[in-house]
């Protein structure tokens, strides 16, 4: 890449950077983190399972996984993958790695970056992939990603229009993942110096965060449409805007709903504070 273009690439970054700085918008990156496989091969262990007691059975693991082409050998710069929002690792040629996930709806997405930068709100440099993978607890998913080649056949449980069922990234079987030259011949996507990620770990918490906060945000959209439909057949009158003293709302379904999320959430809360008592020792009195 000659001068000139790093030059307008760095001007490109900055200014995406100070307009973020402005806007507030979330500026998706992994600067520091995008190595490819051309400056940095993957040197980990060839691929094996995780051992089953590595991962809770009421969650769901999903494997990632690249195989080899000299388009991936070349690169400078590797995709990055996020799951729910999150960045967690950047993925090179002939390389896997894995996440234990919450059951539900995760959302998967691949950025191609350029100097680390990605993308701005909902703006994407290079959007590989964006989709909902829907998991249940103690089930395994493996995600294949190649740009050159399709896999052996597609997955069967997914409709043929869901975007894991055809672009770059695909859900395949675990009959097509363990072929040859599949995942089987990968090797593990280490996290060092050059190329730190966040993955082959559990991201259950984040995951459950996540859900809380999209469950009580949609909760909040219908509690404002059945408060509007209450108006709107005369069920009930706001007070006006000028006065403060009147106009308490009436008592909602979806308010019912929003305690009994957020009482549920708490529990969680409690729950997660006992394991960290025993994770670490101390005394949990209760």
């Amino acid at each position: 890449m000659n001068m000139p273009r790093l030059t307008r690439a760095a001007s490109a970054l900055s200014l995406a950077l100070l307009l973020t700085l402005l806007s507030g918008c979330q500026v998706y990156q992994s600067i520091g983190k995008s190595t490819g496989a051309f400056l940095h091969p993957v040197s980990g262990p060839d691929f094996v399972h995780i051992d089953n007691d590595a991962w809770s059975q009421n969650n769901a693991l999903i494997y990632f996984y690249r195989t080899h082409s000299q388009w991936a050998a070349d690169e400078i710069e590797a995709p990055s993958v996020y799951v729910d929002n999150q960045h967690y690792f950047n993925i090179r040629n002939d390389s896997f790695t894995w996440l234990e996930v919450s059951p539900g709806e995760r959302h998967i997405a691949m950025r191609r970056p350029l100097l680390g930068l990605e993308g701005l709100g909902d703006f994407s440099l290079s959007l590989i992939a964006d989709a909902t993978l829907t998991v249940e607890p103690g089930r395994i998913y493996y995600l294949r990603y190649n740009e050159l080649t399709e896999p052996e056949t597609r997955h069967p449980d997914l409709d043929p229009e869901h975007p894991l069922a055809n672009g770059d990234l695909q859900l395949v079987t675990r009959e097509v993942a363990m072929a040859a030259d599949e995942l089987v011949s990968t090797r593990f996507l280490n996290s060092d110096l050059l190329a730190p990620n966040h993955a082959a770990t559990s991201i259950v918490r984040e995951n459950e965060d996540t859900d809380f906060e999209r469950d009580l945000a949609r909760l909040e959209e219908e509690r404002d449409e059945e408060l509007a439909g209450l108006v709107s057949t005369g069920l009930y009158e706001p007070a006006p805007w000028y006065w403060p003293f009147g106009g308490d709302e009436p008592e909602l379904e979806t308010d019912q709903r929003i305690e009994a999320r957020e009482e549920a959430y708490a529990r969680l809360e409690t729950e997660r504070e006992r394991e960290d008592a025993r994770q670490s020792g101390g005394w949990w009195p209760f």
